[in-house]
């Protein structure tokens, strides 16, 4: 479907003047004819007075950034994307199927609706009030409910993001698809649970997230702007369709799921543990040989094999100990 702009019909105002000006002209003939008893002008006074009425839903008033998708009999016939006061064919339907959709996202709450019973249903919320026609060109942000997600380790990983997106194409969004908002949203999730699935959630050795066959350093926790700019691209390569273009999207929460995330826990503080007592033992094995090599280089003792692996026991446990040393002093011989 081709949208079809319409620029040339601003003449609301021309037209609302000229209406009520026959309006006032057959009230006038009826009280004139009435009065004079001139039958043909009663006559035509009353019949303006009952069909004058009908070019009046002809005057449409667009704001800035909204659209109007018009059809006449079932024909698509064009849209109206300027701002302005239109007149056009008093016979033309607007269309908007996703009028009455509500979801968790920006432009959604209050957008031309009145107030009247919500019928909530899933995530959409459904009006049983009149609701506007309209279509919003602005950019909305859609922030979908989080999705617990398996990631390539096959952890549970709970997580959510915010769409930035707004409508390009009135037409495609209002005819190639059923209702956009909820196609948009369907899409939002396909594309997160499979992009999701190709990432561990902390880096891991082994693992190909690009697709390239060589393992990466690729993560949710890490590369969020990465996999944030792949969950869009995939986003819009199927949201073209109808006619929406994704401005951005970003990850919005990220964590991993309840059942699994106190194991997780343990397990970081586990290898953050052991990185620090490698790097606590890597420093106390190069003192311990800086005070070797500086007792043999200034003659401040001779030491045996056996004294120097006692030295080297004893330094290792003060250095490397989680408490502070409690010195003995030693007062007899050496041997």
């Amino acid at each position: 479907m081709k949208e079809i702009v319409l620029n040339k019909r601003k003449n609301g105002m021309a037209m609302l003047i000229l209406i009520l000006s026959l309006l006032l002209a057959a009230i006038a003939a009826v009280v004139y004819g009435a009065s004079q008893d001139c039958t043909w002008l009663l006559v035509v006074g009353i019949v303006w007075l009952c069909v004058g009425w009908i070019p009046l839903p002809g005057l449409k008033v667009i704001a800035p950034q909204e659209a109007l998708v018009l059809t006449l009999f079932g024909k698509y016939i064009g849209t109206l994307k300027e701002s302005g006061f239109y007149f056009v064919n008093p016979f033309c339907t607007a269309v908007n199927p996703a009028a009455k959709t509500r979801l968790n996202q920006s432009g959604d709450v209050d957008s031309g609706m009145k107030k009247g019973l919500l019928v909530t249903s899933g995530e959409a919320m459904v009006s049983s009030e009149i609701t506007s026609k309209k279509i919003s060109l602005k950019a909305m942000t859609l922030s979908n409910s989080r999705q617990k997600i398996n990631d390539c380790l096959g952890n549970p990983v709970e997580i959510g993001i915010a769409v930035i997106w707004k409508v390009v194409d009135t037409a495609k969004a209002v005819f190639d698809v059923d209702n956009y908002k909820e196609y948009l949203s369907l899409q939002c999730d396909s594309a997160l649970r499979n992009i999701v699935r190709m990432y561990p959630y902390d880096v891991s050795p082994n693992v190909d997230t690009t697709g390239d066959g060589v393992a990466d350093d690729g993560s949710l926790r890490g590369s969020s702007d990465v996999v944030a700019n792949r969950i869009r691209d995939e986003i819009q390569a199927k949201a073209s369709a109808a006619g929406i273009e994704i401005l951005e999207a970003r990850i919005t929460h990220l964590a991993y799921a309840p059942e699994i995330a106190a194991v997780m826990l343990q397990r970081q503080q586990a290898s953050a543990i052991i990185d620090a007592r490698k790097m606590i033992v890597d420093g106390a094995v190069g003192m311990v040989e800086m005070a070797l090599d500086r007792l043999n280089e200034h003659g401040v003792v001779e030491l045996d094999e056996e004294r120097k692996a006692a030295m080297v026991s004893n330094l290792l446990v003060v250095l490397c100990g989680n408490r502070d040393a409690q010195p003995i002093v030693n007062s007899g011989s050496l041997y």
